[in-house]
């Protein structure tokens, strides 16, 4: 451990001035004895390579100059300088369940229909299922908005108006504040694995937004098919698509996207999420992500969306992908699942040659993101209350997780369940067939009060039926009350229908 540590401060994924987890809570995450830890840090410590600051925790100092005495990180407020830069209607469809053969994505757009499980999804269906009531939200991608951390919120935002001076409150730099591009290198190097200079991270509103600037910049290249994964996420498909002409789908397996088939599909980028795949929950797995990465290296590129990266219970974090080849790496992240959508923040790490383009595309979109929500989120990240608000959330999801899995076993026997060991989703697939379709089930669910995703919203190549359950925002029981409805609504409608 202290061998991979000393190599990790050395090669700058632990820059100088980053905060090392408490023992306790690495040695939990490691799965050793909280004295190993202990002993390692002793060692590093004693080489000058890292210093306890008390109520500071433990932070990386200058290896070069063991007699260092390190200061606490600048906060947010007073950094202000950059460091140099080195569903489908009845009528439209039989009440079989067999898939559809791949279809391009439709181009719909106005009034949303009166359910949001009416006809071909438009643009508009997740404004209409968000707003639809319901007593039960088992969407996925819905984080636990009761857990938000008010109270360091708050502090937070104290301290940096506290600090702020009068020119902060200016128009500034459209890659987002230094101190965000710094806070957020220093997390993508402890937890993602990727080396990233400050200068290279460009701030976004969120994940949408990353999606329509990177499809300009590409367009404007001559790039204008970019392939996805299938099953894969309907609103990904949505805002890329907007911008670009074609999404062709690859299929994904137990170890996720296919990459002969992606070469078979010819497009020159593909969009992944390869930490935890939306929807099946897969993992990229060894063999194929060095198959992806000969196919980078060959002149292919990766958009990498880091989804649900973090939240993980039954493994160990998988690298992230752009840590290995980041010149055919265009890598996004987002706190909307860490903290809350209403943030709006994110970030993208491109390749050099798309660089300054992205740069411009954001500048001419919004002139950046609002700084103060910046500097508060980078207080959050260098004062470590990121990270603990994540060690707590990781705890309640997975409760929650354990209650979905119970739950599906108890009233949804015949169903497969996908993607447990991560996430905050879950996929389930009915082998057997079902009674209607995945479409009729989410809109009956929804008419008893139970939100829920149909699987054929999010794949067009042939699939089982099923449905996509999100487990992050409801309590046990709820959780347990919403599965009991599906259960019962399928033996309201009968035997399966088989495909």
């Amino acid at each position: 451990m202290a061998r991979r540590l000393r190599e990790a401060i050395d090669d700058g994924r632990l820059p100088v001035g980053s905060r090392l987890p408490a023992t306790r809570v690495l040695a939990a995450d490691l799965r050793v004895s909280r004295g190993v830890v202990t002993d390692a840090y002793r060692r590093l410590a004693e080489e000058g390579r890292i210093a306890g600051l008390g109520r500071g925790g433990t932070v990386v100092v200058d290896q070069f100059a063991p007699e260092t005495v390190p200061t606490p990180p600048p906060t947010a407020a007073r950094s202000t300088a950059a460091r140099p830069t080195t569903g489908r209607s009845t009528a439209a469809r039989p009440r079989s369940t067999r898939p559809e053969p791949a279809r391009r994505e439709p181009a719909v757009t106005g009034p949303a229909p009166a359910s949001p499980f009416d006809g071909v999804p438009a643009t508009t269906v997740f404004d209409s299922l968000r707003t639809a009531p319901a007593r039960i939200d088992l969407t996925p991608g819905v984080p636990d908005l009761a857990a938000f951390p008010r109270a360091a919120w708050l502090r937070a935002e104290r301290a940096v108006l506290r600090d702020l001076a009068a020119p902060d409150f200016g128009y500034g730099d459209p890659r987002g504040t230094p101190a965000l591009r710094r806070a957020v290198a220093d997390w993508l190097a402890r937890n993602r694995g990727i080396r990233a200079d400050p200068g290279e991270i460009l701030v976004v509103a969120g994940a949408a937004q990353a999606l329509a600037l990177v499809g300009e910049v590409l367009r404007a290249d001559g790039l204008d098919v970019v392939a996805v994964e299938d099953p894969g996420s309907l609103g990904t498909r949505q805002h890329l698509g907007h911008r670009i002409t074609d999404t062709p789908p690859v299929p994904v397996d137990a170890e996720g996207i296919r990459v002969d088939a992606l070469r078979a599909v010819g497009a020159r980028a593909v969009l992944l999420t390869p930490a935890h795949q939306f929807p099946t929950g897969v993992v990229l797995g060894g063999a194929r992500r060095r198959e992806l990465l000969q196919w980078a290296a060959d002149g292919g590129l990766v958009i990498e969306d880091d989804y649900d990266a973090e939240h993980r219970y039954d493994r160990p974090p998988v690298p992230a992908l752009r840590g290995v080849l980041p010149e055919q790496v265009l890598y996004l992240g987002s706190v909307s699942k860490l903290l809350a959508p209403a943030l709006r923040t994110g970030w993208v790490l491109a390749p050099t040659r798309y660089r300054d383009a992205l740069v411009d595309a954001k500048r001419l979109s919004d002139l950046g993101n609002a700084a103060l929500p910046q500097l508060v989120l980078a207080h959050l990240m260098e004062s470590g209350a990121l990270e603990r608000h994540l060690r707590l959330q990781r705890t309640r999801h997975r409760r929650r997780r354990d209650a979905t899995t119970a739950a599906v076993a108890a009233h949804l026997p015949g169903a497969a369940v996908h993607g447990a060991a991560a996430g905050l989703h879950l996929m389930l697939t009915f082998p057997d067939g079902l009674p209607c379709t995945d479409t009729e089930l989410a809109g009956a669910a929804l008419a008893h009060g139970v939100k829920v995703h149909p699987l054929s919203w999010h794949a067009r190549l042939p699939h089982p039926p099923g449905l996509v359950l999100g487990y992050a925002a409801g309590t046990p029981g709820e959780i347990e009350e919403g599965i009991a409805v599906l259960g019962r609504l399928l033996r309201e409608a009968g035997p399966p229908v088989p495909g």
